[in-house]
């Protein structure tokens, strides 16, 4: 059956067989390596192709050349599909309205900044862009002592680039002419991400032997400029887990990111700084990268908001899995800034073809997957925030939850973590000199994963894509069976990751932990799907000082952005105003507006 909606290189619709969609459960036995026997394996695992293929096997990557069923599927390497306009979708950008332009009610007790607040305090005459900025830079800079507590979310910081940036928009208020909502509004870039000036150095040591490392980047890349043409301001690139290939944030070069809810867990990764930053209150808005949950992770463990969009909605990254995507502190913010990153560029043939994503009706049924199988490998505590999030939403908000089935469960997630594996090699190699020498600016875990991924047969990949194909029929057979299905999980299966002590010297490397935090989020990226991680509650910690957020995520249909956005409202009103408590804020939240008027006062005094 062709799908309602029109658009291009669609799967097609096509309910997956009943073997596909058993669920079989199955433990990983991958070895947990820290310190010593880590730098051991690492330097085993580099020089041995033997050992690489040994460990890859170990993975369970061979299992799924076996997978019956699958001959006569045609095989998918991309999830490029681009929902295309009926001729009255709008061409340019959503306006932003009334309700998108109000900062939150004053009294809420874990009231985050918005993008409003910032715009309120311009308009105000309180503090300008400049003032702002300059109370940021000294809590986000690495290059300076004593080095604030907050700086380890950040990586770089062109100093004069963002005074000139931040004199240009206060000269901009000061005229009475504002570019808009944005202008002035501080924001930070995942360090892997283009921004013209900057070289991306992905949480990476720096190696000066390496052209890659003296390369500034040229342009930015489409989304930042965007948000920059808006007048935002871009204050610095943002700490990441080494070349974003795991989920905690942990990095033995760059430092690790801090989890202001609690410091005795990970931020989540491999947006790091992006989450880091946000719950520690120094910028409204910070834009990820999402391979694997990239962006959803940190957002649940660090309580906000994350939204990995559509596969290439914003702009290409040369990968069969990953996007750029908005992570905020309030779900406004991610409204605005997924509709200005999302405007259509014209030097891109395929991104231009996107249609703007439309907000639901008003009167169309809400329909939320459940699949529970799936949700039942949770912990109990996050089932149990999971299921009175879903009980409010379906007995007060109008949503109607409805049992599915999804293929690959299990095969599906192996397919996705060998072919980014996979992947990750190919650019490692792309960024030598000598691609023989590719593993050596990688830190000893990924030593480790990125050369187990060289050694995947290209036979393999093309059975991952046959699985890729079944997965993306299967959910366009849900989506028009229940148009507007939203699939509903929990972000992650557990609250947070602890830190073991010692990890900050060389990091570590635990494929298990690793594949069970990922386990919901991968499904998005396999199948190109827009999806989007909100906090909705908290949960008491294993160690340490401070509860932790658990995050719910929705994922939706190609182009669906607007309705998952529509989701996170209704999901912020439950936390802010029916949750026992409300929504509650890091015990070291940094007050940056507070602070800015204090600053700018100080000057008026003198």
């Amino acid at each position: 059956m062709a799908p309602a909606r029109r658009f291009a290189n669609h799967p097609g619709t096509k309910e997956a067989p009943a073997s596909a969609l058993e669920y079989r459960f199955d433990n990983d036995e991958n070895p947990a390596l820290r310190g010593l026997p880590l730098v051991l394996a690492s330097l085993v695992a580099s020089s041995s192709e033997w050992v690489q293929k040994l460990l890859w096997t170990n993975a369970k990557f061979s299992q799924l050349r076996y997978l019956p069923g699958l001959e006569q599927t045609s095989w998918r390497l991309e999830p490029n599909v681009i929902p295309l306009g009926d001729g009255s979708s709008p061409e340019g950008m959503l306006e932003l309205g009334p309700e998108l332009q109000q900062p939150q009610p004053a009294h809420l007790p874990g009231r985050f900044y918005s993008v409003a607040d910032y715009h309120e305090l311009y308009k105000s005459g309180e503090a300008t862009p400049l003032q702002l900025v300059e109370t940021l830079l000294p809590l986000i800079r690495r290059d300076v002592q004593p080095q604030s507590k907050y700086a380890v979310a950040w990586t770089q910081t062109n100093v004069d680039e963002v005074l000139a940036a931040a004199r240009a928009s206060t000269e901009r208020w000061a005229a009475g002419k504002p570019l808009g909502l944005l202008d002035g509004v501080p924001f930070g870039v995942k360090d892997d991400t283009e921004v013209k000036g900057y070289v991306s150095m992905m949480g990476m040591k720096v190696n000066k032997a390496e052209e890659y490392f003296n390369r500034p980047e040229e342009k930015t890349v489409w989304p930042a400029k965007m948000l920059e043409e808006a007048g935002a301001i871009m204050v610095g690139k943002m700490n990441q887990h080494e070349i974003g290939m795991d989920t905690t944030g942990c990095n033995p070069t760059t430092g690790t990111a801090t989890n202001w809810y609690n410091k005795l867990y990970y931020p989540g990764g491999s947006s790091s700084g992006a989450g880091s930053a946000l719950s520690a209150g120094i910028v409204p808005i910070t834009l990820g990268t999402d391979a694997g949950g990239s962006v959803r992770i940190p957002s649940a463990f660090c309580g906000v908001y994350g939204l990995k969009t559509t596969f290439n909605r914003l702009c290409n990254r040369n990968s069969a899995f990953c996007v750029i995507g908005p992570l905020t502190s309030t779900v406004a913010d991610l409204t605005i800034a997924y509709r200005f990153m999302s405007q259509r560029n014209p030097d891109d043939p395929a991104q231009n073809l996107f249609a703007v994503s439309m907000p639901p009706e008003p009167s169309a049924k809400k329909y939320l997957g459940i699949c529970r199988d799936w949700i039942a490998i949770s912990d109990p505590d996050v089932r149990g925030i999971f299921d009175t999030t879903l009980a409010h939403l379906t007995s007060q908000m109008g949503y109607e939850a409805v049992d599915i089935k999804l293929p690959y469960l299990r095969e599906g997630q192996l397919a996705h973590a060998c072919s980014a594996t996979t992947e990750a090699a190919s650019h490692a190699q792309a960024r030598v000199r000598d691609p023989a020498r590719y593993l050596g600016p990688l830190n000893h875990p990924n030593r480790i994963a990125v050369s187990v991924g060289s050694q995947t047969p290209a036979a393999d990949l093309f059975r991952y894509g046959q699985i890729r194909q079944v997965i993306m029929e299967h959910l366009a057979f849900l989506f028009d069976k229940y148009p507007g299905l939203l699939v509903l999980t929990p972000t992650t299966p557990m609250a947070g990751l602890p830190i073991h002590p010692g990890d900050q010297k060389y990091g570590f490397t635990d494929a298990n932990v690793t594949i069970r935090a990922m386990s919901f989020v991968w499904y998005s990226n396999m199948s190109g799907c827009p999806a989007v991680s909100c906090p909705v509650g908290y949960v008491d910690p294993a160690q340490g000082e401070g509860k932790l957020p658990v995050g719910v995520m929705a994922m939706g249909e190609w182009g669906a952005e607007e309705q998952l956005l529509a989701f996170a409202r209704d999901t912020e009103t439950y936390l802010n105003h029916v949750y026992p408590g409300g929504r509650q804020r890091p015990a070291e939240w940094a007050d940056a507006i507070a602070m800015a008027k204090e600053n700018a006062a100080k000057k008026g005094d003198k």
